[in-house]
């Protein structure tokens, strides 16, 4: 079946065609999410082929019937592109390219081509290449059956009888090599961060979450920072790392990291490792969800199965249950669990709706319950008045008959003694 989107496509925009094939016996991905995904790096969908099976075709991953239905297409409206809303392998994509005489691409290819466009720091452009160098690795053979012949030579061009797939397979583990070893000096230099900011014994907060469900935007609210914000997959890669003066509690490193995705690639998740190792050394992460996405709790699954992934699972865990603003029941509110430890906030980043509610939660988490009393400081107690004020934590406060401060003082357990 075919559903027609476009077939003026854009001189600007690269047109494609999306395949989509809902097998009986498998979870298919999901079709919306592969229009986003196609329209965030900039391609044009010109029409849906849309078909079921009960599962894959070893050769071609679809049936003869849909191939020539793709085909047909293909030879009539001239698409640039096919891409299928699943991992193909291999051979199937060099079949189908063959078949097609077009580029094919899959789901994992087109997640790689969305972070090579975006990946901004040196840092983010390393980690993208590996990714699609070792993605590569897998399908080196497609197009060099030409070359896969014996030849001679010296240095680069390969030992005798070396073939050229041979030589192009060992170039390429040589450059992933080097990349890896570029990236090794980047890890370095964030544990060297890390640690200086646990020697200032100030802890670190990282915000997580599907792309797209408003990381950045929060992030932004929280530090009145610029990141780059936008209603796109991946809007940012790499990670922003700010101070914040959590109210009630004291200073914080906030870090905004690259957004999760349904089957995100497992070689996207090696290669932003260093990266994400700020998620897995943070003393409080932050689960961004998309409380309007109606399958918010299957994208607050798949964010807890990378989290699994690269073992920050057992990290202290806060939600943030964004875009309420969109949703007319639900307002401002913190929940929290038996034990009066927040486990959620409901919060509106673009309306900055619940923000304050936020902080409060946080604060918590970090530092305890929030408490209210009257302490006295003597004369010589300068030092904690001095902590004390730069908390914010002082309400009222007055002199007694013997000199002595009386305050009153609202702040975290922790940050009080």
């Amino acid at each position: 079946m075919i559903e027609h989107v476009s077939r003026n496509p854009s001189n600007s925009l690269t047109p494609c065609l999306l395949v989509h094939i809902d097998f009986l016996k498998l979870i298919s991905p999901d079709l919306q999410e592969l229009r986003d995904l196609a329209t965030t790096a900039n391609f044009q969908i010109m029409a849906e082929i849309l078909g079921k099976r009960e599962r894959p075709d070893a050769k071609y991953f679809i049936g003869s019937g849909k191939l020539e239905e793709i085909l047909e297409f293909k030879n009539k409206y001239a698409p640039s592109l096919v891409i299928f809303n699943h991992d193909l392998t291999p051979a199937q994509e060099r079949n189908l390219e063959e078949k097609l005489t077009c580029k094919v691409m899959s789901r994992t290819g087109l997640i790689l081509e969305i972070f090579s466009q975006r990946a901004r720091t040196h840092e983010g452009k390393l980690q993208v290449e590996l990714a699609q160098l070792e993605y590569q690795a897998t399908r080196l053979v497609r197009g060099w059956t030409h070359l896969e012949r014996q030849r001679g030579g010296i240095g680069v061009r390969g030992g005798p009888g070396e073939t050229q797939l041979e030589i192009d397979k060992r170039l390429l583990r040589q450059h992933i090599k080097r990349i890896k070893k570029d990236l090794e000096k980047v890890k370095s230099q964030r544990q060297l961060g890390r640690h200086a900011r646990k020697k200032n014994n100030i802890p670190t907060i990282s915000l997580v979450g599907y792309t797209n469900a408003g990381k950045s935007t929060l992030f932004n609210q929280l530090t009145q920072a610029e990141v780059y914000a936008a209603n796109k997959l991946f809007a940012t890669l790499d990670p922003v790392i700010r101070k914040v003066f959590v109210p009630y509690f004291g200073a914080a490193y906030l870090v905004d990291t690259v957004g999760f995705i349904r089957n995100l690639p497992h070689g996207l998740v090696e290669a932003f490792h260093a990266t994400l190792e700020e998620t897995i050394e943070a003393d409080l992460l932050i689960h961004v969800i998309d409380l309007h996405n109606p399958d918010y709790f299957i994208q607050r699954e798949q964010v807890l199965q990378v989290l699994t992934e690269i073992n920050a699972h057992e990290q202290p865990i806060l939600e943030v249950m964004n875009k309420i603003d969109l949703l007319s029941s639900i307002r401002p509110q913190i929940k929290y669990n038996a034990e009066k430890v927040p486990q959620q906030v409901f919060v509106s980043a673009a309306k900055n709706l619940g923000i304050d509610l936020l902080w409060q939660a946080i604060a918590e988490r970090l530092g305890g319950p929030i408490i209210q009393k009257t302490i006295i400081l003597k004369a010589h107690e300068g030092q904690r008045y001095a902590a004390l004020k730069a908390l914010n934590a002082i309400q009222e406060e007055q002199v007694n008959e013997e000199g002595d401060l009386l305050l009153k003082i609202k702040s975290t357990a922790a940050s009080i003694y």
